[in-house]
């Protein structure tokens, strides 16, 4: 042991204030422009970039507390599906992936129901979470979507979607493919009943999700910058062998081309969903929840 570890150490140590522990969740650099973002006045601005406007992906539980009136929701217990019916594996087993994913989301799926009023209208949401596996679909989130029509249809309400998501999931293969005519049938029932369904494009929703449900809405809303799309645009040039437009698969470019009704910024996101529902609130058929219960 030398002088300095037996002697100048300790005294620097004595000088030198302890180090309190600091959170590690106190800045978020923003992924469009790079700029640092203190963590509360992000979450004041609605995880919107204060310096470019860039829409930062945002928990589906504070996303369903901006939506609501009031911030006040109602989730709703999901149907239990069965687990890794493949029994998949690549670098680790599904089955493990899953618990994973579940303990930092209390045990849900990639999607949160919940129901309550939006413009004082009610109203049922389903929000995809992103950090979930990329807001994969797969079986659970079929079931979710499903149960979120009935909700819809018993309580006369409007149904708004809002997906962020890579699309289907591939560890369940064909049977994730099965729930994009599942969740195709269950706008149809929302739709039987002549009651709104309203979609909010958020970034990312692409795959299987854009192939069903997503692009069914009576009114599809997009949040800015939001990329939306099947394939991904290197696919996509590699496939026609040509240089694709500037901005191509944003929400701006969609719009301009006629993919998307309007391009709302967070803030504004649910005065334009009060107004649109209440424009197009309708009474629902009779027969609407003999069509649901078909569809199951």
């Amino acid at each position: 042991m030398s002088w300095i570890s037996n002697f100048v150490l300790p005294k620097i140590r004595a000088v030198v204030p302890a180090r309190k522990d600091v959170p590690d969740n106190l800045w978020t650099k923003c992924p469009q422009c790079g700029q640092l973002l203190f963590q509360r006045d992000l979450e004041a601005n609605l995880f919107v970039c204060a310096s470019c406007g860039h829409h930062l992906r945002m928990a589906p539980e504070k996303r369903l507390a901006m939506l609501f009136d009031g911030g006040h929701y109602q989730a709703i217990e999901l149907p239990k599906t069965i687990v890794d019916p493949l029994r998949f594996r690549d670098r680790k087993r599904y089955a493990d992936r899953l618990k994973e994913a579940q303990g930092a989301s209390d045990g849900r799926d990639a999607l949160l129901v919940a129901h309550g009023t939006i413009g004082g209208a009610p109203t049922v949401a389903a929000v995809f979470d992103f950090a979930f596996m990329g807001g994969s679909m797969g079986i659970a989130v079929g079931e979710g979507l499903l149960a979120a029509a009935r909700l819809a249809v018993l309580q006369e309400a409007a149904l708004v979607v809002v997906p962020a998501s890579g699309g289907a999931r591939m560890q369940e293969g064909v049977l994730s493919l099965m729930q994009l005519p599942r969740t195709t049938i269950a706008v149809e029932t929302v739709k039987a009943a002549r009651l709104p369904y309203i979609v909010v494009l958020t970034d990312p929703t692409t795959g299987g999700v854009s192939a069903s449900f997503a692009m069914l809405g009576d009114i599809t809303l997009a949040e800015p910058g939001a990329v939306i799309g099947f394939a991904g645009a290197r696919v996509i040039e590699e496939t026609i062998r040509a240089k694709l437009p500037e901005g191509f698969q944003r929400a701006e470019y969609l719009l301009e081309h006629g993919m998307v009704d309007l391009v709302v910024p967070r803030r504004e996101l649910r005065d334009t969903l009060s107004r649109i529902i209440a424009l197009l609130r309708r009474r629902p058929a009779p027969d609407a929840t003999r069509a649901l219960a078909s569809a199951s």
